[in-house]
């Protein structure tokens, strides 16, 4: 049996148990009157009064959540049934201070503090009520949660002695847990759940107070096919709208589980090797702040792993947040841990944007077999840009230029190619093959995975210049007349003056400084690393540009019926054939002899990895350090893309991240 089909059977047993438990429990109780449900927390009036001979109101009962399971059907996100306690609200109606003497005897036996049981007996809003979140947010017309995750015996003792605990029964209720299967967290793309706001609650027919939905991840992207049907209960009431029976009830429909393209053992690999080459670029002095990791099989689009550091503990979400803790999951110190650097997170891609300047060169006309010279200088009117090493090469072919990362080769390129598009005088759209081959290739743009947000990044073309210009001018001809006096060293406060003046005059401008730093990642040019592994995918394979999907199917858990999460749009990226041929040899010869040699030296030679180092140089930062490779390189089945933020270089710190994935990624044949 596949292990997806085992995974749906024993969630399959799950809701069966849940059932069987709720019957056991609804027999013990076994009162007309009493409306015992699975998470009674989450009811609510929807419906108001049914008109007819019975004063009635509809509440819902709400299904069990599909679970999210990764490629054989390991959770990520699970269920575990807690024990609840409830009471009548007629109980408290009838007697508050027997009510509350009742409740103290109940904390008794269950070992807790009366104190926060008897909050729960106020309806919040109620005149004496405690505030939020100790009074009970939830419907009259229910029976009160006054202790949730209880111990089962304890609790099933209350029932059995319904002269001294009248009203008093036990339910069952569902909440979210995360296995981390083979050690993985996948947290932020994995999502977490947050109660449903009172507008949600006011718009939608199926949630009710104290509903969860998702609020980020796969847990939001399919919020609506996890959480399932709701259920139907029509009670009768009295004149002060308490239960008095139940005139129909409509089993919930528990939510379909969601199968990932994700698989746990590559996620837990990607994590494990991005922590560790972080902590071991700070012992070499980098901050390694922050981290990420994709990996993608560039055939489908299909993502394996998506890795983010920093990271957190899901479960910090079970049971309700406090508010430090989530000040803590934001706090810009300590690197805002809900952000996934795999998606969310846009940096200067630097030299692992050579091969599409390569494609743009030549698509410009540039002679893809032709030789370039790679001095260590290259002078733009009155400015000098370098080598990264700062050492000349002499004449070499472009693919020579990607394998040892020869800056100025590319400075040339792109400017010639900015003084051919027109120079300073260029219209806003005038042709630029550089831009132009960036975007084709999936760059300035959302990739359209199937997550609720993830940044576009930038490709900072004649267009978005005149643009961005238009939004900050006010603000760069301010500055152009009153400098920046906040700031305490005098060269620099003269530099930033004099370039916020220029600014105001031309900040529309496309310069030729601002062309030849696009040619080598650089200046206002941002990617995240799903954007850079959608690129080198379709530059490793066969030019298609593909939408990246995480989820893969959906399965209802009673009758194990699949169906298929629909792939994302594909188009063709704006490379030929022959280049895309010509470049694969190059960044074959990156890994092979050139800048990401030692970090595959012990790569075995029946896996070969292709792929481009870069190492980011950021204004007011240490430098990023980035890795994207593909491999086989003759026929590839994995793309790989990993960045650490102030990492340093690429080829210490994200070259041996993707080597870890890839040993990996090689067992899974």
């Amino acid at each position: 049996m596949r292990p997806g089909r085992r995974a749906v059977s024993h969630h399959g047993r799950l809701v069966a148990v849940l059932v069987a438990v709720l019957l056991a429990f609804g027999g013990l109780v076994g009162r007309l009157g009493q409306v015992q449900l699975a998470g009674a927390a989450g009811f609510t009036d929807v419906a108001g009064r049914d008109t007819g001979a019975l004063d009635t109101r509809t509440v819902l009962v709400p299904a069990l959540r599909g679970r999210i399971l990764d490629r054989a059907g390991r959770p990520l996100a699970d269920n575990r049934i807690r024990t609840v306690v409830t009471l009548e609200r007629r109980v408290i109606a009838d007697d508050r201070a027997a009510a509350e003497a009742e409740v103290r005897d109940v904390a008794r036996v269950l070992g807790l503090r009366p104190a926060a049981l008897l909050g729960r007996t106020w309806l919040c809003g109620e005149e004496g009520a405690p505030p939020a979140p100790a009074c009970w947010s939830g419907s009259p017309q229910v029976p009160v949660p006054l202790a949730d995750d209880v111990d089962a015996r304890r609790a099933l003792s209350l029932v059995e002695q319904p002269e001294r605990f009248p009203g008093v029964a036990v339910a069952s209720r569902a909440v979210r847990v995360y296995p981390h299967p083979k050690g993985a967290s996948a947290a932020q793309v994995v999502g977490y759940l947050g109660p449903a706001s009172a507008e949600e609650v006011e718009t939608s027919r199926t949630l009710v107070a104290d509903d969860l939905v998702g609020r980020a991840g796969l847990e939001e992207q399919y919020d609506a096919q996890l959480r399932g049907t709701p259920g139907r209960t029509v009670v009768a009431v009295d004149a002060r709208g308490l239960v008095t029976g139940v005139v129909s009830h409509t089993d919930p429909v528990p939510g379909r589980d969601l199968v990932t393209s994700l698989d746990a053992r590559v996620q837990a690999v990607a994590e494990r090797a991005l922590d560790r080459q972080m902590r071991a670029a700070r012992t070499r002095g980098w901050a390694a702040d922050s981290g990420g990791v994709v990996v993608l099989d560039p055939r489908t689009g299909r993502v394996a792993a998506l890795a983010s550091l920093p990271t957190y503990d899901l479960d910090v979400w079970s049971g309700g947040i406090s508010a430090d803790d989530y000040a803590d999951l934001v706090d810009e110190r300590g690197g805002r841990p809900l952000l996934s650097r795999a998606t969310d997170v846009a940096y200067a891609p630097a030299s692992t944007i050579k091969p599409a300047s390569v494609a743009a060169a030549v698509r410009g006309g540039s002679d893809l077999h032709g030789t370039y010279d790679c001095p260590a200088v290259y002078r733009i009117g009155n400015q000098d840009f370098k080598n990264y090493e700062n050492f000349p090469q002499g004449h070499i072919s472009l693919a020579k230029a990607v394998e040892i990362s020869c800056d100025t080769v590319f400075y040339e390129l792109a400017f010639r190619q900015w003084q051919r598009s027109g120079g300073l005088t260029a219209p806003v759209d005038a042709a630029d093959p550089f831009s132009a081959v960036e975007r084709g290739l999936g760059l300035g743009r959302a990739t359209g995975i199937d997550l609720p947000q993830e940044s576009a990044g930038r490709v900072p073309d004649r267009s978005w210049r005149r643009q961005h210009w238009l939004d900050t001018r006010a603000d760069l001809c301010r500055r152009a007349r009153t400098g920046y006096p906040e700031v305490v060293d005098r060269e620099r406060r003269v530099f930033l003056k004099a370039v916020a003046k220029e600014n105001c005059d031309a900040g529309w401008q496309l310069r030729a400084g601002d062309a030849a730093n696009l040619a080598i990642g650089q200046g206002d040019l941002l990617a995240t690393p799903l954007q850079m592994a959608v690129m080198y995918g379709a530059l490793g394979t066969s030019g298609t540009v593909r939408t990246p999907r995480v989820g893969a199917a959906l399965v209802d858990p009673a009758d194990g019926r699949r169906s298929r999460v629909a792939p994302g749009p594909t188009r063709r990226a704006p490379v030929p054939r022959a280049t895309r041929e010509y470049l694969q040899g190059a960044l074959r010869d990156v890994v092979t002899r050139g800048t990401a040699s030692a970090a595959f030296a012990s790569m075995p030679r029946d896996w070969p990895v292709a792929g481009k180092t870069g190492t980011g140089e950021v204004v007011g930062s240490r430098d990023t350090a980035w890795f994207v490779s593909y491999a086989p390189a003759d026929r590839p089945r994995w793309v790989v893309a990993a960045v650490v933020s102030q990492g340093g270089h690429g080829s210490e710190t994200a070259a041996p991240v993707a080597a870890a994935v890839h040993r990996t990624l090689r067992s899974l044949r």
